[in-house]
């Protein structure tokens, strides 16, 4: 008994200095596709909740969207880490990401007794984007240009999880496929977020890709910027880096990259005085 009340004791100071903050959460596609993993996560969100947070989530989907695209007939393909994106495929997305995905989420959270309510960036004009010009035709692939956050702090002044499907439309009406930790990183500067959190399946940052023993706990962004320069890490933690990189610069206290395998991934990182993961802050 002693044990449980140490656990609950450990937990307090930190329940007093995230109370009412935005924590903005990234989960990637691959995690909402285990059971165990995705309840897991939904749990934690929904506590955090219920003990005054205010947490906002952003949701990945690419391989069910890969799955759908194959079923019609359709090879996904990727210039350099980006889904070329045609018309049909932002219908997939339209019907996937926005859709399918984004209400599975929510009733996750529902069943765990949250209150959530599913958009995507196009709703409420949430996120304007702009389509990239590139060399390769990446088609209807865009980035952020602008957040306007009212109607995600509507619904977090109500108490509901927002969770966010990263689509924008741009300033001729055309829905755009985003990067989902670039649109998490817009997100969490527009709304003076605390935190932004994104769950990977790797166990964070490491000095050596091929060794997990490897993981730097903490890096200041000075630190950050030269491991991006330097291409000291995967390819696919690059953006995910610049975004923690970008969020921070704009206000962002702390964003995290931590490993959305390890159940109560976000209750460890949060509420305990080790943590997980990688964290950059200013320094």
């Amino acid at each position: 008994m002693k044990d449980r009340a140490s656990v609950l004791l450990e937990a307090l100071p930190y329940i007093q200095r995230f109370y009412g903050k935005v924590l903005v959460t990234k989960i990637s596609g691959s995690l909402i596709e285990d059971e165990k993993i995705r309840n897991s996560i939904y749990q934690d969100l929904v506590l955090l909740n219920f003990v005054g947070m205010k947490p906002v989530v952003v949701h990945g989907g690419g391989s069910e969207i890969s799955r759908e695209m194959e079923k019609e007939g359709k090879k996904p393909e990727f210039i350099e880490g980006l889904r070329v994106t045609d018309e049909e495929t932002i219908e997939i997305l339209h019907k996937s990401l926005g859709g399918k995905i984004n209400k599975e989420i929510v009733l996750g959270l529902e069943k765990n007794g949250g209150l959530a309510l599913g958009i995507s960036g196009i709703d409420g004009n949430l996120v304007q984007a702009e389509k990239i010009e590139s060399e390769e035709e990446l088609g209807f692939v865009g980035e952020v240009e602008k957040i306007n956050p009212e109607i995600i702090e509507y619904l977090i002044d109500k108490n509901y999880i927002p969770v966010i499907a990263p689509m924008g439309a741009d300033r001729e009406g055309n829905s755009l496929n985003l990067n989902a930790d670039i649109v998490a990183a817009e997100l969490a500067s527009s709304l003076n977020a605390e935190k932004l959190i994104l769950l990977t399946t790797v166990a964070g940052v490491l000095k050596d890709p091929n060794d997990e023993d490897s993981l730097i706990s903490k890096l200041s962004l000075k630190e950050a910027e030269e491991m991006v320069k330097k291409e000291n890490v995967t390819k696919g933690m690059i953006p995910k880096i610049r975004a923690c990189i970008e969020c921070v610069e704009s206000g962002v206290n702390r964003a995290h990259i931590i490993d959305g395998t390890t159940p109560h991934t976000l209750l460890l990182e949060l509420l305990t005085e080790s943590g997980i993961g990688t964290m950059i802050e200013k320094g």
